[in-house]
């Protein structure tokens, strides 16, 4: 099968998924508690103006045409109006993004150089105290709290060090070098979580890789032991980890609330826990179903990756 084709079959199940995401979106956000217009009315509550709020935000129509309303002004790239600040919502996801995206690669930079070499140890040296160390270390990145990680860092690092920063963020294009300092923590502590995802990974696919025949009938011409895990090994085992990865980018995207909100870090998270708190409809219901669609995304991506790597699933799809 070819890749367009391969692409055209995943592009018609993603099309569904992206408009039943909507509408769960949509409906969840219905049940948040208060009232948005109330809110925004003030103390008072002046009837007139919370009548008036209803009509602007079409609050006074029945929940499917607000649906409609709202999905034919998202088709068209409008997200809508914060109803806090009055700034459109597309500008301030395009303010947001930046920000979650960077975290997010900074994450998954430290996640594949923490990951990759300890699962290939973990299979390479099976049984001895190296091994032990790598697995004990992916577990712990699975095990230990975001938020409890986070705190221990900026009390070690920020408060009796004082190396880094305990919060806030710079923009790289403002200061460079201040930009790596407040991005550092943050990063390490989501790193070390999807760090130990893919090392538990690595490890699987390398133990089951190393003892495929190619591998036996390449130590049995003396191939050296370090091309035998690199080149025939190592090439094979990163097939699953590929889509791995473009799966864990995405949930980095889309599930850095907490540690944006430790380290007070103004992306996509600290968004979107502001705007529930604030009942701002249209800036919950933009983070979160860009979130997604970016989630879904890279889900593509990451098959169409396994697509191109992997000869068998062009000969089987």
């Amino acid at each position: 099968m070819t890749l367009p084709r391969y692409v055209a079959r995943r592009l018609v199940v993603l099309v569904p998924t992206l408009f039943f995401v909507s509408l769960l979106i949509f409906s969840l956000q219905q049940l948040l508690p208060g009232d948005a217009a109330v809110a925004l009315a003030g103390e008072e509550h002046d009837p007139v103006a919370v009548a008036a709020i209803r009509q602007k935000y079409h609050l006074d129509r029945p929940v499917p045409i607000q649906y409609a309303i709202w999905m034919g002004r998202v088709l068209r790239g409008d997200f809508g109006e914060s109803m806090r600040n009055k700034i459109p919502v597309s500008q301030l996801l395009a303010a947001k993004l930046p920000v979650t995206v960077e975290l997010a690669v900074c994450s998954m930079a430290i996640a594949l150089l923490i990951g990759i070499p300890a699962g290939i140890i973990a299979a390479v040296k099976q049984g001895r105290p190296v091994a032990v160390a790598a697995n004990v270390l992916a577990l712990s990145g699975l095990s230990v709290p975001h938020f409890w990680l986070g705190i221990m860092l900026i009390l070690l690092f920020a408060v009796h060090l004082g190396w880094l920063p305990a919060s806030g963020y710079v923009s790289p294009w403002e200061d460079l070098r201040r930009n790596l300092a407040t991005i550092a923590l943050p990063s390490f502590v989501l790193g070390t979580g999807v760090g130990g995802i893919m090392m538990r990974h690595t490890r699987g696919a390398m133990v089951e890789t190393l003892g495929a025949d190619y591998v036996r009938t390449a130590r049995a011409k003396s191939v050296r032991e370090r091309m035998v895990v690199l080149k025939h090994a190592l090439r094979n085992a990163l097939i699953p980890v590929v889509t791995l990865g473009a799966i864990e980018f995405g949930r980095l995207l889309s599930g850095a609330v907490l540690t944006e909100q430790i380290f007070a870090i103004p992306g996509f998270g600290k968004m979107l826990v502001d705007g529930v708190f604030n009942r701002d409809y249209a800036v919950v219901q933009g983070v979160v179903l860009v979130s997604a669609g970016l989630y879904v995304l890279l889900n593509l991506a990451g098959d169409v990756l396994a697509f191109l790597v992997n000869p068998r699933l062009r000969g089987s799809a």
